[in-house]
């Protein structure tokens, strides 16, 4: 694989490289389920490597490098298995877009997935705070003069996604994902399939606790439930950076994943997907273009060993 650094574990492979390179490296089929979240167009700037997805000049660019990593998700993911992806709505700016309103990003992605053959398959509605918004951003349409001056220009804040493609074809009948309703539900399967009980505990899932998942839109999620990224940042880039919320990952591996499935993210950041996925008893691959970031991702996924040793002290 054309990488630069690569850390490989009996519960992980990190890869210090292109995303769509490493990917051509990988096997048919061997990847059970992805999540991630990808660069948001040129909407921010992570790096200045022209590798970089994030660093282009418009979104027709950002999509002809991004079909290329498309393509290689819809070879690696088994038939029938998931990606999921983490997005919003854009702003658009009068200097840049001519007007100020929104792009829908979110249908460009799916778009872009149905054209190599994916199913448009789930997504929710994750809240997030119109004044948190406000306050970061000082968009006009969330202003609060703004709807006093001129209510036209006043808008709802950007909420964001958790969009899951379904990769066509069949799933064979020993890789379908399994749940159990209940605690005896989960013992009688343990013993079927020989395995120890705590192995299959991360996939049980209570009635209550599946109409929770299951509603479209998420207003639980605690916005600052993220991983430490302060020491990723580098000085020749736009020190942007917003880890995906733990609790989201969690809830898309725990619905679209067995225990000992492979977990996939091409853009690794500090590494919240494949921390997750080991946390979870998955087997994690990631892949992170910027070293600074690979380099977090390493230490917060060896975290994970650090804090299992701690109690088994």
């Amino acid at each position: 694989m054309n990488c630069i650094e690569q850390v490989t574990t009996d519960s992980y492979a990190l890869y210090n490289g292109d995303c769509v390179e490493v990917l051509q490296g990988l096997p048919d089929n061997s990847v059970d389920y992805s999540i991630f979240s990808p660069p948001f167009s040129s909407l921010y700037t992570y790096s200045n490597s022209p590798r970089d997805m994030g660093n282009c000049r418009n979104d027709d660019e950002f999509f002809e490098h991004f079909s290329h990593l498309i393509k290689e998700l819809a070879r690696v993911v088994k038939p029938g298995r998931n990606v999921s992806f983490h997005c919003m709505l854009l702003p658009t700016s009068k200097e840049r877009d001519g007007h100020i309103g929104l792009k829908d990003f979110r249908g460009d992605l799916i778009r872009a997935f149905q054209a190599e053959g994916f199913i448009y398959a789930s997504e929710v509605c994750i809240w997030k705070d119109p004044v948190t918004a406000m306050q970061r951003t000082k968009a006009l349409g969330l202003l609060h003069k703004t709807v006093r001056g001129n209510g036209s220009f006043s808008r709802q804040g950007i909420p964001d996604y958790l969009v899951t493609m379904r990769s066509p074809g069949d799933i064979a009948d020993d890789n379908r994902v399994r749940h159990y309703r209940d605690e005896s539900e989960l013992e009688t399967e343990a013993r079927l399939v020989g395995v120890d009980r705590e192995s299959l505990e991360c996939n049980l899932l209570p009635v209550q606790e599946w109409q929770q998942l299951a509603s479209p839109i998420w207003t639980d999620i605690n916005p600052s439930d993220t991983l430490q990224f302060k020491s990723a940042r580098d000085h020749d880039d736009e020190r942007h950076i917003c880890p995906l919320q733990l609790e989201v990952i969690r809830r898309g591996i725990k619905l679209w994943t067995n225990p000992g499935d492979v977990v996939l993210t091409p853009f690794l950041g500090i590494g919240s997907e494949a921390f997750c996925a080991v946390e979870m008893q998955r087997k994690a691959i990631g892949v992170e273009l910027k070293q600074s970031y690979f380099r977090q991702a390493v230490k917060n996924i060896d975290s994970l060993s650090a804090q299992a040793d701690l109690f088994c002290a």
